[in-house]
């Protein structure tokens, strides 16, 4: 990995996210589950978000197909905090991710409960154990319901004592958190429409199939498949992404063979079976959410993002808002009124196609939503100017 191959400049990184990402028009997806497995996976804050992100790139979205596909057909494996993904890829990302991430959560939720509620480690294995046989006789319900089946899982604990924001919280929302964060459970649908945030959970197979993999095999193979839809990218990006440390992500790329090639900024990796020139796609516009897997994709943004721009389209936290893509670059934002119309803002001039292009995207999203309202958890400022 050390010779470098050959330069990919801005304008061919900003062609492969069109096609990769499934943005141009004639790159669309089928389905839903085509859009994860071209993104590795969609994730958010939100509930509408992965809708949203999934709608704007298949042909004709379909929120009752996506449903099936999450709900019924279990294609997709959903996560805590909105982390959607094609079954076959949840035990690699489980064994190279989430299994470090479980074992943290595991034991920060034993000293929430012994220093806050006094349970023992046998207290709190009972309990965990009487939630999952509630769970398995139900096989999907809500907190409230588990919590009517286990009575100790509404114990309350005080969050932050003496804080501004000190507050109680039940127990449950602990103890689902590390089941979800080892794979023992998945979310289920929602007890309303698409994008509310209260949910069902139901049990997953997810642990016992991480288990085949070794972590640094499973490194590895989360690493292809990020260079596969993201690629070229930097150790930083991929570093970013994961939130491994410096010498995992290292060793996983140089487990895939990937081969470095010169950037505007830098230097990235590709894929071996990846290295020719990608040639732009037709021209395209597209109107994507905040927290969009294509938007947070990367830790070094500049190729598609004016760093000038960027105390308008993100909150302080670092979290991107609703944005407006044409060709490549983010070149503004949308948010949606309370009466249901899309407003959106340029914060660069894109010329008069991809004007009337935003503006009929901006059209046939308010069409697609209907009376259906999505207000964004993470306001940005230029959000927020849009829905007054």
């Amino acid at each position: 990995m050390n010779a470098v191959h050959r330069h990919v400049d801005a304008d061919e990184r900003r062609a492969r996210l069109g096609i990769r990402h499934l943005l141009a028009p004639s790159h669309h997806a089928a389905a839903m589950p085509d859009v994860a497995q071209a993104l590795v996976g969609l994730h958010a804050t939100d509930p509408s978000t992965v809708f949203l992100a999934a709608a704007a790139r298949t042909s004709a979205p379909d929120i009752a197909a996506m449903e099936e596909a999450l709900y019924e057909e279990r294609m997709l494996c959903m996560r805590r905090t909105m982390f959607v993904v094609p079954a076959a890829t949840a035990p690699v990302i489980e064994a190279s991710t989430g299994r470090a991430i479980a074992a943290k959560e595991r034991a920060a939720c034993a000293v929430y409960l012994r220093d806050g509620a006094g349970w023992s480690a046998q207290r709190y294995a009972a309990v965990e154990e009487d939630l999952l046989e509630a769970l398995a006789a139900r096989g999907e319900a809500g907190a409230a319901q588990l919590a009517a089946d286990v009575p100790a899982l509404r114990e309350q604990v005080t969050v932050a004592p003496g804080k501004p924001y000190e507050r109680r919280q039940a127990v449950s929302s602990r103890i689902l958190r590390v089941l979800a964060a080892e794979g023992r459970i998945r979310r289920g649908r929602p007890t309303g429409t698409f994008n509310s945030n209260q949910f069902r959970w139901t049990l997953s197979p997810l642990a016992d199939a991480a288990e085949a993999w070794e972590t640094g095999a499973a490194q590895a193979e989360l690493a292809r498949r990020y260079l596969a839809a993201f690629g070229p990218a930097t150790t930083e990006d991929l570093k970013w992404w994961t939130g491994w440390t410096l010498t995992d992500t290292r060793q996983a790329i140089a487990a895939t063979g990937a081969v470095s090639v010169g950037l505007d900024d830098g230097t990235g990796y590709l894929l071996p079976d990846d290295l020719d020139p990608v040639t732009a796609p037709e021209p395209w516009v597209a109107l994507l959410p905040g927290l969009d897997p294509t938007a947070m994709g990367w830790r070094q943004r500049d190729f598609h993002l004016d760093p000038a721009h960027v105390g308008e389209l993100y909150d302080r936290n670092g979290n991107i808002g609703p944005t407006i893509w044409a060709d490549g670059r983010i070149i503004g934002a949308w948010a949606q009124h309370p009466s249901g119309r899309i407003n959106t803002h340029l914060l660069t001039d894109p010329g008069p196609g991809a004007r009337r292009a935003v503006d009929e995207r901006a059209q046939a999203l308010a069409t697609w939503l209907g009376d259906l309202r999505i207000t964004p958890h993470y306001r940005t400022p230029l959000e927020r100017r849009l829905t007054q």
